[in-house]
């Protein structure tokens, strides 16, 4: 599990106009018609083709469990193109991005000081440079580590150095034991 990658992929999901298929038989609708043919979509989820064929009919409705997460996890990266595409290009150019983590976050410093890395829940609007720097990472394909790293950076200069009106002299940021993070536009 990509817990980066996931994250980013949740916020964008948001901006969605209209609900993605909930239903089996939808999903399968909906995929068949994204791909041209039940053969394609067969291939991609790994069943037989007849199965297919059989969900687009609505001969049948419930899915096995790892089959109903391969089906919801291909509608969800299909579903709404363009309106993901906004989502993205408004958070990379204007509107930012915003951070909820609970993780071990500081600097190496003398224990007991403000900068020491220790658990820390925060909140934090990163600028939209960073929005596109993990977007276009995210795209890229980069692993969780160097999207980890970017949002990293990100953390270091707007919450501990503020913009730069503080700490300026801190250097490498540790950002570890991630409990939890969100992402949101």
């Amino acid at each position: 599990m990509s817990l980066f990658g996931d994250g980013l992929e949740a916020a964008v999901q948001k901006a969605f106009t209209r609900p993605a298929p909930k239903t089996a038989p939808a999903q399968m609708r909906y995929l068949v018609k994204q791909l041209k043919s039940t053969r394609a979509v067969a291939q991609m989820l790994r069943v037989s083709q007849r199965t297919v064929e059989r969900y687009v009919k609505n001969q049948i409705k419930k899915p096995r469990p790892d089959l109903a997460a391969r089906l919801e996890r291909e509608v969800a990266r299909r579903w709404q193109p363009q309106v993901r595409a906004r989502a993205r290009q408004r958070a990379a150019t204007t509107g930012g991005i915003v951070i909820d983590t609970r993780a071990r976050i500081g600097y190496t410093a003398p224990v007991g000081t403000t900068d020491d890395a220790r658990l820390r829940h925060l909140t934090v609007a990163l600028p939209p440079q960073y929005a596109a720097r993990l977007f276009d990472a995210q795209q890229a394909g980069a692993a969780d580590q160097q999207l980890q790293q970017i949002a990293a950076e990100g953390l270091k200069e707007m919450y501990f150095q503020d913009g730069g009106r503080r700490a300026g002299s801190l250097e490498e940021i540790r950002f570890t034991d991630i409990e939890h993070i969100e992402f949101d536009l």
